[in-house]
This record gives structure tokens, sequence and C-alpha cells, in this order.
């Protein structure tokens, strides 16, 4: 469906942002399903490479996301 709009789905633009939210998700967890349905591009094989590597030279380096997001937040 080449061009498709959200015009094109009326029922859509009823929903609420948190809804819309929703629907993304499961669109993008339904692409990320199919495998090899999106190519990856040479430099991102790159990158992830780099920082394998970077991580193997140096794998006590970095901290836990859920301390990172700790200190981000604060005490949110």
């Amino acid at each position: 469906m080449p061009g498709m709009k959200l015009a094109d789905i009326p029922q859509l633009k009823r929903l609420s942002v948190s809804e819309k939210l929703l629907i993304v998700e499961e669109l993008w967890d339904d692409i990320a399903a199919q495998e090899g349905s999106l190519p990856l591009p040479a430099w991102h094989e790159q990158a992830l490479a780099e920082d394998a590597a970077r991580y193997q030279a140096h794998p006590t380096e970095g901290a836990p996301w859920a301390e990172v997001r700790q200190r981000i937040l604060g005490g949110k």
C-alpha cells in the first residue's frame, strides 16, 4: 500500500495518542518479527562491530541500564 496515509484509515484519526502509540508498537513488533524484512545498512554493521570490539577491549567500563536510568532520572 504505497503512499498510505492516516486519512486512509479514518478510525485511526479518532484514537487517543496512547492508543495510537500502542498501534505503532504492535506494528513495529510485527515488522521486527519478520527477519530480513528490513535490510541492515553496512554502516550499522560497522557501528555494531566497533561497539562489540570496544566492549571486549574494556568489559568493565560502563554501567548497567538500571543504574544509568537512575542517575538520569534521579529520585523520580
